[in-house]
């Protein structure tokens, strides 16, 4: 197989090679951005070709910051390529070489950001199958990455994919993937992040089998509060595990939280970070004296020259910059360069979990909707200086029925972290420009999330955003966000409350007087002020009625009417939650809210 290589980049250095293709670090010549690109020759015979398309097609729709990006795929008559985003960072392999073990935040913090991003393939029909130390990337802000999808295959296949050591007992019998199976190789990581060793090994693959099928998992060595976790994700039988990442990433953020308070995860990412700092000089991009950052920033530039000058096709579904998951390494890498190897099946093809609705008995039971939180970092240029997101939490679902609606109640969901990045930096540009001695050194913006319910109809939860800047007063925000799961949707007041409520003078005294009632209950000496509700509209700098909104903004949380409102900018501040339980609400609901509420199953998460 003679080696060929698209237009528009420049190869530095070959990190693996294959049966059937090669991966090699390159630079777009346009942007300079670093990416990895994997390349499959002429000689593969069709039905891994298929493959490749298919895997692009499915990953490419996979947008999590946990997660390698898949910028484009690019067919020719000399072959096929993904161009990848190349990971800056070291393997959790290495830091446990050079470590032995992490403190339980840190491994926490790992499992979780692992869980998440396992969670946004699982959404879109993907199964890992070969989590792994050497497949997690540590970069230097210590938000790990998921690499390497190169052993999937088809859910239902009865293959061996994987790596031993992590392989669940249905993978030993060669029995059907699904998301259950991710999770358990995930927890065997975490164990030995946490305690330094495998869970299980031996001297034999036949030993090494009888440990996973049958032995009960050692779970003496792992701080207590940790022992249930690890015996649930590493259940024998599928269905005694959580049903997928979504689920497991759900019950770690508890008892996370339970055992090492509300800032594990902070100081989890941060201790990783040290981790990887330690070991900066084996970061492959660095090495080879390519900006770190430039992946993040020049993304779009790569998925537009994916292809250029390229004869052939490009597939729709991957071309996306700044999205989609990257697609397996099926290669042996190039020592010391294995964290940059972001890269597509060469063997095999990703895998896909596919419900059915003649469902077998051995076959895995689709997911209901499963909410969780995630973690963002962006950086925006400005003028003079930078804007930066650090760690903001949003919220995702996965698992719904239908991909469409799911996107579309993600974007919904993530919309006002990125309304309120848009309204800061108009802000402090303005600022900047009327400003004398006004700089942007230290402007940021944090977010944190808290769930009120969490379907099975609907899914509502409130922002607090923390503006901090020396240019522009900034302050906290409130912002709340319902969105119906059933048609992606995104709900205003005029959809929540009844309208009488919300159109009459009387309706306004009523639900103000239900306010003043409850508020009293928990500060007397400082009544809240008559508020009125209006329907979300991302803020506009200098635009007085599409300002931040000071006024009163509704959750349906669990067995209550959620109302916060006010701003800190200006003298005010946030003022609430009021929660009025909802055998109080039910005049001032719309009956329909009222009945999907109260039906709810959903859990409160600490806000």
């Amino acid at each position: 197989m003679g080696d060929w290589r698209i237009d528009g980049f420049t190869e530095i250095r070959e990190l693996g090679r294959g049966a059937q293709g090669r991966v090699v670090l390159a630079r777009h010549e346009r942007s300079g951005t670093p990416v990895a690109i994997k390349y499959l020759g002429a000689g593969a015979d069709r039905s891994a070709r298929e493959a490749f398309r298919r895997e692009a097609r499915l990953l490419g729709r996979v947008d999590d910051p946990h997660v390698a990006r898949l910028y484009r795929l690019v067919e020719k008559a000399e072959g096929m390529a993904l161009v990848m985003e190349a990971v800056n960072g070291v393997s959790l392999q290495r830091i446990l070489q050079e470590y032995q073990r992490l403190e339980p935040e840190a491994a926490l913090a790992v499992l979780s950001g692992s869980l998440h991003g396992l969670a946004a393939a699982h959404a879109v029909g993907v199964v890992h199958r070969d989590y792994k130390p050497a497949n997690v990337v540590v970069p230097a802000d210590g938000n790990s990455k998921l690499v390497d999808f190169g052993v999937a295959a088809l859910a239902g296949e009865g293959t061996r994919g994987g790596t031993p050591l992590y392989m669940a007992p249905e993978q030993w019998r060669g029995g059907p993937a699904s998301p259950a199976t991710d999770v358990y190789a995930a927890t065997c990581v975490f164990y030995e992040c946490v305690t330094g060793r495998r869970p299980f090994s031996a001297g034999s693959s036949a030993e090494l089998a009888a440990l996973h099928l049958n032995a009960p998992v050692p779970v003496a060595d792992l701080p207590e509060p940790l022992r249930p976790l690890v015996e649930r994700g590493m259940a024998k039988d599928p269905a005694d595990r959580p049903a997928g990442a979504a689920a497991f990433a759900a019950e770690l953020q508890e008892a996370a939280r339970a055992a090492y308070g509300d800032d594990w995860l902070e100081r989890g990412v941060r201790r990783l970070a040290g981790a990887a700092a330690g070991l900066a000089a084996l970061f492959p991009l660095a090495a080879l004296a390519l900006p770190s950052g430039a992946a993040g920033t020049a993304g779009a530039a790569v998925g537009a020259a994916g292809g250029a000058g390229a004869a052939g096709s490009v597939s729709a579904g991957a071309s996306a910059a700044g999205q989609g998951l990257l697609a397996a390494v099926g290669t042996k890498a190039a020592a010391g360069a294995v964290a940059a190897v972001v890269a597509g099946g060469v063997v095999t093809g990703a895998a896909i979990y596919a419900g059915t609705s003649e469902r077998r008995a051995d076959a895995p039971v689709r997911l209901q909707v499963t909410a969780t939180t995630a973690a963002l970092n962006r950086t925006l240029s400005l003028s003079e200086g930078r804007l930066e997101l650090r760690n903001g939490q949003y919220p995702q679902i996965s698992g719904h029925r239908d991909a469409q609606t799911q996107r579309r109640v993600n974007e919904l969901l993530r919309a006002p972290v990125e309304d309120q990045l848009a309204f800061m930096r108009e802000a402090i540009e303005s600022n900047m420009r009327n400003t004398p001695g006004c700089n942007s050194r230290n402007s940021q913006l944090t977010s944190r999330f808290s769930f009120g319910v969490r379907g099975p109809a609907l899914l509502s939860g409130r922002y607090r955003f923390e503006h901090r800047t020396d240019c522009y007063q900034g302050g906290e925000l409130a912002v709340t966000v319902t969105v119906d799961l059933r048609t992606g949707r995104r709900l205003q007041p005029a959809d929540i409350l009844r309208p009488e409520i919300l159109n009459t003078p009387a309706g306004q005294r009523r639900i103000n007087q239900r306010i003043d009632r409850y508020w009293r209950n928990r500060d007397p000496l400082n009544p809240p002020l008559p508020i009125t509700f209006s329907p979300y509209r991302p803020p506009k700098f200098g635009v007085p009625e599409q300002s931040v909104d000071d006024g009163g903004q509704l959750t349906l949380g669990v067995g209550h009417l959620e109302i916060v409102w006010g701003w800190t900018s200006g003298g005010s501040t946030i003022a609430g939650p009021v929660r009025i339980p909802y055998h109080d609400a039910a005049d001032l609901l719309r009956p329909e809210i009222l009945a999907a509420v109260t039906g709810s199953s959903a859990s409160p998460s600490p806000s």
